[in-house]
């Protein structure tokens, strides 16, 4: 990959990159467009589809994350992607990463004892994902930073739905000064406002219904702010827990209410505020977020 990557870059060819975990959808398909309008016809998109286990911590779902690589490819070839680069475990983590089972379920998990190197961002990353799911976002940043490394991007473009992600990111790139431009592409949406997720095959009868609490509530804080154009925070924060918790199958895991460069929370809502929020659906975590 890196040998491609190399010979574009002598060619004057400039690189747009998708990373993804693959089982792609609409929305990744914007993305893959998006990059392509920021490098144009004679430039290379790639798209990278691997599964990074380094972001799972050992109770999450890492071993039933939705994979269909034939599938993805079919999507990426219609959608005009130049390669799409697949590693495995072996060539991202080699001697790093040995798979185990739990004595006590069936559960998979990493030793990652071998692993010497990793890339932390020690700000934007502390709260909401970063505080749900505490070994999360050091996974992440090691992996985008290895596929930058790999890819040579001069563009990558990443989703606005994970947008603590992208946060974390940007904050990546500008800190150890790779030379990468980041893009954060719109969050496509289903018909009923239920962000396009990989995970959201998981959710099957009325959990797909009850899943659309997510937009939900972020409408109940947009009418809020209009209505009133100051609302407080935590106030607020109630009014979206009562909310998912009339639906039977749902569970609040944390709703935020924050500036959207800093991430920064905020004690009252107004216009410009941005808003994030987890939800488990049955045994499905989604997230979703957007600008009130």
């Amino acid at each position: 990959m890196q040998r491609l990557a190399r010979k574009w870059q002598r060619a004057g060819r400039r690189i747009g990159f998708v990373p993804t975990m693959g089982y792609l959808h609409a929305g990744h398909l914007s993305l893959v467009q998006r990059a392509r309008q920021a490098v144009g016809q004679n430039g290379i998109v790639v798209v990278s589809i691997y599964v990074n286990p380094t972001q799972f911590a050992p109770t999450e779902d890492l071993a039933r994350y939705p994979r269909n690589l034939k599938r993805d490819l079919k999507m990426c070839r219609a959608a005009g992607v130049d390669v799409v680069f697949t590693p495995g475990d072996k060539e991202m983590y080699p001697d790093e990463i040995r798979s185990r089972r739990c004595e006590s379920a069936d559960v998979p998990r990493f030793d990652n004892r071998g692993c010497g190197t990793y890339v932390v961002e020690e700000s934007l990353s502390q709260t909401m994902e970063g505080a749900a799911r505490p070994t999360h976002f050091r996974g992440v940043t090691t992996v985008v930073a290895k596929l930058f490394n790999l890819v040579l991007p001069d563009v990558a473009v990443f989703g606005a739905k994970d947008w603590q992600q992208a946060a974390v990111i940007k904050r990546m790139v500008k800190d150890l000064n790779f030379p990468v431009r980041i893009i954060v592409a719109p969050t496509w949406r289903e018909a009923d406002g239920l962000a396009m997720s990989s995970r959201n095959k998981y959710l099957a009868g009325d959990l797909r219904r009850q899943a659309t609490v997510l937009w939900c509530g972020i409408q109940i804080a947009r009418a809020a702010v209009k209505k009133l154009k100051t609302y407080p925070a935590a106030k607020l924060k109630t009014a979206v827990k009562r909310l998912v918790e009339c639906e039977p199958d749902a569970r609040l895991d944390y709703v935020e209410l924050f500036e959207p460069d800093t991430l920064s929370p905020v004690p009252t809502v107004k216009r410009g505020t941005h808003m994030a929020l987890a939800v488990f659906v049955g045994k499905t975590r989604l997230i979703d977020n957007a600008r009130l």
